[in-house]
């Protein structure tokens, strides 16, 4: 066999083997998430959030790789943005900044309480004597649509802001401020309250906050996956994880005690 033609074959079975192994490479599937933000995620994959991508994964027949970024100001541009990976788990359904699938649940503001005490009423002016915890979420200290509606129904005297820097989580501290009976309420998202509320030594009650008539805040978001603008193909094979996983999904954010407005849940 001459020396060509030999280098000839050769070249041809390198390239051969070369696909080969690459049509054998497992599949990615590269989320962005927060390494310390339970209920959502950890670096554990102990949240509702892992367990959910850990699911998708699955059904794509993927191999789930984590990027790790605290969630705060920028974390869109500085993760999936950059192209550090292909998903996020939970973003509200109608974000611009990435495109988003169909939501696979929606949730709302609650109240957390002691069991046997009243829900605070937006519309009666008892609440401005009730002891009321919110979140105040961002690095300039704003607050939450529902604290701005208590702000509006004149409940600010004895309203108290937890923010995100302190030890452990802001809802973790509320949650923990109505159990020892330091306040009487906390308003805080469902998904955390839920949470919270479910590992409190107290029994405590977890109630949808329905907003005063008027309120131009929404107290309810749908949440979807999101990912980046134009990855059609990835859009399309996640609508159909949901469709044939929901029933899943459900299970996970009925474990995770995450009170749901599309399922008509809250106490």
């Amino acid at each position: 066999m001459s020396s060509p033609f030999r280098k000839l074959l050769f070249a041809a079975a390198a390239l051969a083997l070369g696909a080969e192994a690459q049509a054998f490479e497992p599949r990615q599937l590269r989320v962005c998430a927060d390494p310390d933000n339970l209920p959502y995620s950890n670096q554990e994959g102990a949240g509702f959030e892992n367990k959910i991508a850990e699911l998708i994964a699955q059904d794509l027949h993927a191999t789930l790789e984590y990027d790790w970024w605290p969630q705060r100001r920028g974390f869109v541009r500085r993760t999936i943005g950059a192209g550090m990976c292909d998903l996020l788990i939970g973003v509200p359904a109608d974000f611009e900044r990435v495109a988003t699938t169909r939501p696979y649940y929606r949730s709302a503001y609650v109240f957390v309480t002691r069991r046997a005490d009243p829900v605070p009423d937006f519309g009666s002016p008892a609440i401005r004597e009730r002891r009321i915890g919110v979140q105040l979420i961002g690095n300039d200290m704003a607050a939450t649509p529902a604290g701005h509606a208590l702000s509006r129904a004149g409940a600010t005297a004895n309203v108290t802001g937890f923010t995100i820097f302190g030890d452990g989580p802001a809802a973790e501290r509320m949650v923990h401020a109505v159990d020892s009976g330091e306040i009487d309420a906390a308003l805080l998202w469902g998904p955390q309250a839920g949470w919270f509320a479910a590992r409190a030594q107290l029994p405590l009650k977890v109630s949808i906050a329905r907003p005063p008539a008027g309120t131009p805040e929404p107290f309810e978001f749908d949440v979807a996956l999101g990912v980046k603008r134009g990855n059609k193909a990835l859009l399309a094979e996640l609508e159909g994880v949901l469709t044939r996983r929901q029933g899943e999904i459900d299970g996970i954010l009925a474990q995770y005690h995450v009170p749901r407005t599309d399922k008509g849940e809250g106490r």
